[in-house]
């Protein structure tokens, strides 16, 4: 039997609660990525409305004929800015695509702060201006979010809390769009085609926007997958490798995958945004 619960937690009572709710919630959230990597978040300072916006044009965006969506295909940025297609992506030591496409920016960078150098501009999509807007203000919301949630965890490691400010500011930080679309063919794919195969992610933690659809499981350290369903008012966060790497495995990168939905939603898509 599966005992293991990946807790949900109030971010509220961290930037503004008393001492002992911050408290509460740094060791909270240590003890969590101590152990599953993961956790479930809410009062996230993303809005219901905001959230809603932003999955109405991700829809709206992946809903574009395959020759629109392929124009913000930009080969020489390898999948880092713009639109990245069906069967070009899958997990480390897989031999498998994972059955999704996707979408990514990043940095909104001006002249004043001389990092274009640095980083490539984001794609404009012309035909949908909102779609521009909503994700770079998503965008924004969650550094914010994350800025807060390291600081948490600096207090958790006993170091200053300001710790990673400096080394996130214009960090490398992506907004991913992912389009998991329908299994209309099941029987024409490769046995071990999932919609994501069993990874870790690379990054110090991802921010995910609660998911459209369940299928999202976590390995644990008994080998178990455990399903993580967070409300739509929540987002799960989850620590990757280079924290693991920064904390000498004190924090946990967890193994994770997208799993394919029950025969009688094959026909059916699933959208994320990490």
């Amino acid at each position: 039997m599966n005992n293991i619960v990946v807790p949900s937690l109030d971010l509220n009572d961290f930037v503004n609660g008393n001492e002992e709710q911050k408290k509460s919630f740094y060791k909270n959230i240590g003890k969590a990525y101590n152990s599953t990597g993961f956790v479930i978040i809410k009062n996230h300072g993303l809005s219901q409305a905001k959230t809603e916006k932003l999955y109405d044009q991700v829809i709206k965006f992946f809903n574009l004929d395959e020759e629109a969506k392929k124009k913000y295909e930009i080969p020489n940025l390898y999948g880092q800015r713009g639109y990245t297609g069906k069967g070009k992506e899958k997990a480390k030591d897989s031999k498998t695509p994972d059955l999704k496409e996707f979408w990514q920016q990043g940095q909104q960078i001006t002249q004043s702060e001389h990092l274009e150098e640095t980083y490539p501009d984001n794609i404009y999509v012309e035909e949908l201006p909102e779609f521009n807007e909503i994700t770079g203000e998503v965008y924004k919301q969650l550094e914010e979010t994350g800025k807060h949630l390291l600081r948490a965890i600096a207090l958790y490691l006993e170091l200053n809390e300001n710790y990673f400010d400096e080394k996130i500011h214009h960090g490398n930080s992506i907004l991913r769009l992912l389009h998991y679309f329908p299994i209309l063919n099941p029987d024409d794919l490769a046995e071990d085609a999932v919609r994501a195969g069993a990874h870790e992610d690379i990054n110090l933690i991802t921010l995910l926007i609660g998911a459209s659809a369940e299928g999202l499981q976590l390995l644990t350290r008994e080998g178990q997958w455990l399903p993580i369903n967070a409300k739509p008012d929540e987002i799960v966060v989850n620590v990757g490798d280079m924290l693991q790497r920064l904390t000498n495995k004190k924090l946990v990168s967890t193994t994770h995958r997208v799993v394919n939905p029950p025969k009688h939603l094959l026909g059916t898509s699933r959208y994320s945004v990490p």
